[in-house]
């Protein structure tokens, strides 16, 4: 399913030979994140693998059966980064150490492309009054960097989660703010990581809040404390992400809810199937990817140092595999 600039897409249809690392991964844990979404497909070609899917074959038979492995390039390179659920203080209610609040989505915003920039939202005020508070929390820099993940927990003064999710944005695009603080030359592309940008901020206050202005993008969230502190936050297909199994994808080139096979390198190299379960507003590219790493600080600094290349190759049902590259033979 190629999307933009068609013509600067490449598509190749492989072997399951020719994926490094194939038979020695868990399909069970894949096939099992796998069928967690694939009731929601309802392409005809996927209703029939997910309707297969229901009477418990063999992981890796399955995948082998009714998939074919499809590499998809465009012509920017492969890059792979991570993300997680955030954990964070907050109350339901304003108070002096509670003060930052987290909005859901203004009505008006459902029906515009673009609304306001976010130095816009907060320099003016115009969210305030209205009653779309879903809570407070205490800091500015770890709610700046809850928009950017998209999903968090907030613990409350009684020790009890609440739990949010994306709800949509202000139609801006996201403009990384650790690319801005290596193009101004304050670190090197490998110094930068989310501690390292957060503790810039923080040691410069008044130049860190205009940093954060650099990305103009703008995250509303909506109350998902219903789904179980056992589960993985909901991603774009509105279920549970899998920590070390879920993928964020551009789905202009990946259909949300494939498998896909990562063959990440760098210092850690990982060869896993994955699946495309989720989006985020930097993921743009057929290459692209953002792994789900978990829940809370551990699982924020491993995702956090993550910045590899590597190449992804995504599973589609044979059929549409082939008519994807029809010069492939069968």
């Amino acid at each position: 399913m190629p999307g933009p600039g068609e013509s600067e897409t490449r598509v190749e249809v492989l072997s399951f030979a020719d994926l490094e690392g194939w038979q020695e991964d868990d399909h069970a844990a894949a096939f099992k994140t796998f069928r967690n979404t694939c009731q929601d497909m309802d392409d005809p070609d996927w209703r029939a693998v997910c309707a297969y899917a229901t009477s418990n074959p063999e992981p890796k038979a399955f995948f082998e059966l009714l998939f074919r492995p499809v590499l998809i390039e465009d012509t920017e390179q492969a890059l792979f980064t991570g993300y997680f659920e955030p954990e964070l203080n907050g109350a339901r209610e304003r108070t002096g150490r509670y003060r930052y609040p987290l909005y859901s989505m203004p009505p008006e915003v459902k029906n515009t492309d673009i609304w306001y920039s976010r130095r816009q939202i907060l320099d003016g005020g115009l969210l305030e009054g209205r009653g779309l508070e879903i809570a407070w929390v205490d800091d500015p820099v770890e709610l700046f960097f809850l928009q950017i993940q998209g999903s968090g927990r907030v613990t409350l003064p009684d020790g009890s989660k609440l739990r949010v999710g994306y709800a949509g944005a202000n139609g801006h695009t996201y403009r990384s703010i650790g690319a801005e603080l290596v193009r101004r030359g304050t670190y090197q592309p490998h110094q930068v990581s989310a501690d390292v940008i957060k503790n810039w901020v923080r040691r410069n206050p008044e130049a860190g809040r205009e940093l954060l202005f650099h990305n103009p993008s703008y995250v509303f969230f909506r109350e998902v404390s219903d789904v179980p502190a056992d589960k993985g936050p909901l991603g774009a297909m509105n279920r549970s992400v899998t920590p070390m199994r879920t993928l964020a994808v551009d789905p202009a080139f990946v259909p949300l809810g494939a498998p896909v096979w990562l063959e990440k390198d760098g210092q850690n190299p990982l060869r896993q199937l994955m699946v495309a379960q989720d989006t985020g507003s930097a993921i743009k590219g057929a290459q692209r990817a953002d792994i789900f790493f978990g829940t809370g600080d551990a699982a924020g600094r491993a995702a956090g140092k993550l910045k590899d290349p590597g190449r992804m190759v995504v599973l589609l049902p044979i059929q549409r595999a082939y008519a994807m590259a029809p010069d492939s033979t069968l």
